[in-house]
C-alpha cells in the first residue's frame, strides 16, 4: 500500500477531514533502532496524527510532537514538515511492556510545537490523565489550544500506521446536526480497516451515504534534516572550551543523529572551521 495523505470536504456538513496511512515511511523509522513494539506502536501513531494535524495548519516549517515521561519510556519526538516529510525517535529504559500510555509514561507531558521557516516559534504543552490515548490528548490540544472540535482514530501494527482526522468547521454552511452523525459514522472503523482497505474504498465505507469532495492526495516520506552544518551550529552552541576539552582528550568530536542515525566526525581542522564561521557543508567526513 502506498503511503498517503487523503483531504476531503463534506458538501452538505461543516465537517473537513483527512486520512493517513503511512508504509514505508514508518518502515524508515522503525528500522533505525530496535524498538520494543508497545514504543513502536506509539510511535507510528504519534506520527500519523502528525501527518494529519500538518496537513490542516497553514504553515511553512515544521510541526513537532514531544512526549516526555519518567517512566519506561522517557521521550518521543516525531517531526513532520509542510513538504509531508516526517521523521522520528525514542528514549527508553529497560523493558517496555504493552501497557497503557500513562504507565509507560509515568509522569509525563504532551508539547506540540510550530516551527516556521519565518517568525516566532509556538508552543503548546498538554497534561494528560490515566487511561488517555494518543488520540484522545490530540483531540484535547485541539479543542483547548485552537478551540476546534477534533476527532481522531489512530492505528498501528507492525510498519503499517494510519490515522483518520474529522474536524468541525465553525462558522461553515451546512447541515447543524451533521456533527453528531458523521462522527458516528466514524466511530464505527476498525483499526483493520484503517490499515488494510485503501483510501478511497474506507471512505466509501464510512461516508457512502454522504456527499464527499476529494482533494488532490498527498505523499508522506521518511526525510531526515540533520546535516554537517547544523551539526557544527550546535557545536558553535555548546562553546569552544567544551569542544576543545572533548578534542583533548579523545582527538575528535563525534555527533550521531538519533532520527536517522548518521554520525558527523570533527577533527582539530574541522572545529577550528566551526569556529572561524566557514562553511562545514564539504569539510571532513560523515559516516553513516
Amino acid at each position: 500500500m502506498q503511503d498517503v495523505l487523503e483531504r476531503f470536504l463534506f458538501e452538505e456538513a461543516p465537517v473537513r477531514g483527512e486520512l493517513v496511512q503511512l508504509d514505508a515511511t514508518i518502515a524508515e523509522v522503525l528500522s533505525r533502532h530496535p524498538y520494543p513494539a508497545p514504543l513502536a506502536r506509539l510511535i507510528g501513531e504519534l506520527m500519523a496524527a502528525a501527518a494529519l494535524l500538518t496537513a490542516t495548519i497553514k504553515l511553512q516549517g515544521a510541526l513537532v510532537m514531544q512526549l516526555h515521561g519518567s517512566g519506561n519510556v522517557k521521550m518521543i519526538v516525531v517531526e513532520c514538515s509542510s513538504d509531508m516529510t516526517l521523521r522520528a525517535m525514542a528514549r527508553w529504559d529497560g523493558d517496555v511492556a504493552d501497557v497503557s500510555l500513562a504507565e509507560l509514561l509515568g509522569e509525563g507531558k504532551f508539547i506540540i510545537t510550530l516551527d516556521p521557516e519565518d517568525g516566532e516559534t509556538y508552543q503548546g504543552v498538554v497534561g494528560f490523565e490515566p487511561g488517555q490515548t494518543v488520540a484522545e490528548i490530540i483531540e484535547q490540544y485541539m479543542l483547548r489550544s485552537e478551540q476546534l472540535e477534533t476527532r481522531l482514530w489512530l492505528a498501528c501494527a507492525g510498519d503499517h500506521a494510519a490515522g483518520l482526522m474529522l474536524q468541525k468547521m465553525p462558522e461553515a454552511a451546512g447541515e447543524a446536526d451533521a456533527w453528531p452523525r458523521i462522527q458516528h459514522l466514524a466511530g464505527t472503523v476498525t483499526d483493520d480497516e484503517l490499515l488494510s482497505l485503501d483510501s478511497q474504498e474506507l471512505l466509501y465505507r464510512l461516508f457512502n451515504e454522504e456527499t464527499v469532495r476529494m482533494f488532490e492526495a498527498a505523499i508522506p516520506t521518511f526525510a531526515c534534516s540533520c546535516s554537517r552544518e547544523r551539526v557544527g551550529n550546535m557545536l558553535q552552541m555548546i562553546g569552544r572550551e567544551e569542544i576543545d576539552s572533548v578534542l583533548a582528550e579523545r582527538g575528535k568530536v563525534e555527533v550521531g543523529c538519533e532520527f536517522c542515525n548518521a554520525r558527523y566526525e570533527f577533527d582539530p581542522v574541522d572545529v577550528a572551521q566551526v569556529f572561524s564561521g566557514h562553511s562545514l557543508q564539504d569539510a571532513g567526513p560523515q559516516v553513516h
